[in-house]
């Protein structure tokens, strides 16, 4: 059983029901899937075909599972977008790799985010589920430097049972992700 599922049962569940007043556990919120997902731009792929398999395969290297290409809905002549054309990847992970890569995600690529001071509380939906982006794909141990042709960003969507974004948040800091202090912010600054 993975490190962070343990801690899931063991101290979030008992701490989320005694804070939110939960009468049963299965009120309490849980992790239902974690989405990773690499849109590329237009210029990017009609530079570069290989693009959005280089995506794929970064993808599928950093959560360990096989990433889906993802095709435009709509065509879109200024942009040179034709229907069903590829425009980028994404992965959902569930179960044990989810709770694996949450693991690495938190003690390992965060970290190693260049000026890191936590991750912003802005990316909340109103339903409790929270979405951020990443700007390097470098960040993750498993890409190797070497062979990165270009500097790809991607989004983190974490999917919750939680109801409102504050159970939401309190779900993912008690999980361990580091949200950044409101307080911390300069005036004039964006959060």
């Amino acid at each position: 059983m993975s490190i962070l599922k343990e801690i899931y049962k063991k101290e979030a569940v008992p701490a989320l029901q005694k804070r939110f007043n939960y009468k049963n556990v299965m009120q309490v919120p849980r992790l239902r899937k974690i989405v990773l997902n690499i849109a590329l731009g237009h210029e990017k792929i009609n530079k570069d075909r290989k693009i959005v398999d280089e995506a794929a395969n970064i993808l599928t290297i950093i959560t360990g599972q096989k990433a889906v290409v993802t095709k435009a809905k709509n065509a879109i002549a200024n942009f040179k977008l034709r229907e069903g054309m590829n425009i980028g990847a994404k992965v959902t992970l569930n179960g044990e790799n989810m709770w694996d890569f949450l693991y690495r995600f938190i003690n390992v690529a965060l970290p190693r985010v260049r000026d890191f001071r936590g991750i912003p509380q802005r990316g909340f939906d109103g339903c409790g589920n929270y979405s951020m982006g990443i700007k390097e794909q470098t960040v993750f141990v498993e890409v190797d430097i070497e062979k990165v042709t270009q500097t790809l960003g991607m989004d983190v969507i974490f999917v919750t049972s939680a109801k409102t974004d504050e159970e939401g948040r309190a779900l993912l800091e008690t999980l361990g992700l580091p949200f950044r202090k409101q307080q911390e912010t300069k005036p004039g600054e964006k959060q």
